[in-house]
């Protein structure tokens, strides 16, 4: 605090931080948007990606996508990965500048090729549904395999999709239960149904409804709705455990329903 009331860029970031987090003091969000902001407005590049999160979130701020997408496009071009990745998802989903699919690759690439895992499942799924450039199924699992070395739990359930369907590599369900679950036992939503309804179905698996309810509800509780659709299945008839419930079915298949 001394050093950024001097008006150290790097204190000023630090004390940001320690607002947004709670360290060392009460977590408030907008002293924290008020530092990060000071250090931002120096080029302090961290501040000034940490400025569009409280800007995109509305956390210390109104929430104002316009003023995100500058705040990390500021920090994105001094090659902060974070920034790079928040700036792809911005206009792959046209939130706070045009949507545009090709410049969102631009900036998931980037952040990828230094590292960012997470800019690497994005990028793998560009080149799965074709997305700004051509469909590459091959290329998507080698961004993919990369990021599950680094632990990344989407990456993980993306895999197993891709051995699921023969995207990139061969078809092989016994390969792709195996990512499902490694992903799943990280409390991946969409990891944790797929394995439900391998055991529901016993697809290259011993047919379980025991073993498919305890996943389906993991995904379910998370909000997952193909979950929550074979949670109602099995309520509906009483599979796995569970005694026949017709008001829990509609329960569950009206939380699906709702979510289209």
């Amino acid at each position: 605090r001394k050093a950024a009331d001097q008006g150290l860029a790097d204190a000023q970031g630090a004390l940001g931080g320690g607002y947004f987090a709670g360290h060392g003091l009460s977590q408030d969000y907008e002293e924290a948007f008020k530092w990060y902001q000071k250090a931002a407005e120096q080029g302090h590049a961290l501040a000034q990606y940490s400025t569009g999160g409280c800007y995109s979130d509305g956390r210390g701020v109104g929430q104002n996508y316009v003023l995100a997408v500058k705040w990390y496009r500021a920090a994105a071009e001094k090659g902060v990965t974070f920034a790079q990745f928040a700036l792809g998802m911005s206009y792959e989903n046209g939130q706070g500048v045009s949507k545009d699919e090709a410049e969102a690759v631009k900036w998931y690439r980037k952040a990828a090729e230094q590292g960012n895992a997470g800019a690497k499942v994005s990028l793998a799924g560009c080149y799965l549904l074709g997305k700004g450039m051509p469909k590459n199924e091959p290329k998507a699992v080698k961004w993919l395999r990369e990021a599950v070395a680094q632990g990344h739990a989407s990456a993980k359930y993306l895999l197993g999709r891709c051995y699921a369907k023969g995207q990139g590599v061969p078809k092989d369900e016994a390969e792709a239960a195996k990512w499902y679950r490694k992903a799943a036992d990280q409390g991946n939503a969409s990891a944790q149904s797929a394995l439900g309804s391998f055991y529901y179905w016993g697809n290259d698996v011993m047919q379980d409804y025991g073993e498919s309810v305890k996943w389906y509800r993991m995904a379910a509780d998370q909000g997952d709705a193909v979950a929550q659709c074979g949670l109602g299945v099995c309520y509906s008839k009483g599979q796995g455990g569970l005694v026949q419930d017709s008001a829990q079915a509609i329960l569950w298949h009206r939380k699906a329903a709702e979510q289209g």
